[in-house]
């Protein structure tokens, strides 16, 4: 079992930066392949990138490619979500999610078996 825990979201103006957070719990957090998702209101929820175990390959949605970094630090059981540049359509409410089974769609949210609660990022024009 994990449990994921979000953090770092917040309200920005365009073109600002902010870096999420997702801390877990659960001894095998280094092995999990884990992604970031968002979800909009009136929309469904969308893949924005992923990370596989250990951290070498990387995964973005086209839409958030070279504004955004993920990244993994396996001794603190955390994934960070870097967003730069950011816009007004970037504004939802970001998940992250772990996936305990290597799936090869990461970019599917019923990939993941574990989620967070969510963290809020609304971008201002």
């Amino acid at each position: 079992q994990v449990q994921l825990v979000e953090s770092g979201g917040g309200l920005v103006q365009a073109g600002d930066s902010l870096r999420l957070s997702c801390a877990a719990s659960g001894r095998t957090f280094s092995s999990y392949n884990m992604g970031w998702f968002r979800q909009a209101p009136g929309k469904e929820r969308e893949f924005v990138a992923a990370i596989w175990w250990p951290g070498s390959s990387t995964y973005y949605a086209d839409s958030v490619k070279g504004r955004f970094t993920i990244s993994r630090d396996n001794a603190k059981n955390t994934v960070y979500l870097q967003m730069n540049s950011l816009k007004p359509e970037d504004t939802a409410v970001y998940y992250c999610a772990a996936d305990p089974n290597y799936g090869r769609t990461w970019y599917l949210p019923g990939t993941y078996d574990y989620w967070g609660q969510g963290t809020q990022v609304t971008v201002s024009s």
